[in-house]
C-alpha cells in the first residue's frame, strides 16, 4: 500500500491572518487522509538589509524547491498586494523554472487562499493571479464548489476560486467560522483529489 500523499501548504503571512488560514487548510488536508507539510517563505525587501536567517525564529520551516517536488499537491496562500500575491511568495515561485522545464509538477492538484485588509481589497484577483504560475507548471486548479454551504452564508471571505479572509489593516479581525470552514474544505478537497490521483497511479 502506498503511503498517504503529502500536500504542501505553502504561505507567506505578515500579521498572522494568512498563517491562521494555513492552519485550517492543513487540518482539512489531514481530514482527507493526506499529510500536510506546512512551509512558509522568508520576507524580501526593496531595501538591502542582508539575507534572511536560514531558519525562521518560530513557525514552520522555510520552503525549498524539493518540498514542491516531493509533495503530491499544493495549497498556497498569500496576503494581497495590489491584487496580486506578496513578493516573498512570487520570489520563491520565480526560482522554480527547473521544475517547469522538467514537468515535475504536471497533473498535481493545487488550491489557493488569501487575506485582505478590506472586503473589496482584491481577494478574487489575488487568487486568479496566484494561479497563473501554477497553471504554467501544468498543475490542476482545485476550487470550491457551492456544495460547501459556507460559500452561501459567508459575509466576509470565501469564493469558488479559493479560501479567503477579511483581516483588517493590521490583521485585527479574527478568522470567522465560515472562513475557517471554507479553508478547511479547500484543504480537504485538495487532499481527497490527490488521494484519488494516487489511487489511479497505483491501479
Amino acid at each position: 500500500m502506498s503511503a498517504a500523499p503529502e500536500i504542501l501548504v505553502l504561505y507567506y503571512s505578515r500579521y498572522g491572518a494568512t498563517a491562521e488560514l494555513a492552519r485550517h487548510v492543513a487540518s482539512g488536508v489531514e481530514r482527507a487522509g493526506a499529510v500536510a507539510r506546512v512551509r512558509t517563505v522568508p520576507p524580501v525587501s526593496t531595501n538591502i538589509t542582508g539575507d534572511a536567517p536560514a531558519v525562521p525564529a518560530d513557525g514552520p520551516p522555510y520552503a525549498e524547491t524539493r518540498d514542491l517536488e516531493e509533495c503530491a499537491g499544493l495549497v498556497m496562500g498569500s496576503p494581497t498586494r495590489f491584487g496580486n500575491m506578496a513578493a516573498p511568495l512570487k520570489h520563491f515561485l520565480d526560482g522554480t523554472s527547473g521544475l517547469w522545464a522538467s514537468g515535475g509538477l504536471v497533473d498535481r492538484p493545487f488550491g489557493l487562499f488569501t487575506s485582505t485588509a478590506t472586503q473589496h481589497g482584491g481577494q478574487e484577483t489575488t487568487l486568479l493571479t496566484m494561479a497563473m504560475p501554477l497553471i504554467h507548471q501544468g498543475m490542476l486548479w482545485v476550487g470550491l464548489p457551492y456544495t460547501v454551504p459556507e460559500l452561501s452564508t459567508t459575509t466576509s471571505g470565501g469564493s469558488p476560486y479559493g479560501a479567503s479572509h477579511v483581516a483588517g489593516g493590521q490583521g485585527e479581525h479574527p478568522v470567522t467560522r465560515d472562513e475557517q470552514r471554507i479553508a478547511g474544505a479547500l484543504g480537504e478537497r485538495v487532499g481527497r483529489i490527490a488521494l484519488r490521483l494516487q489511487a489511479g497511479d497505483d491501479a
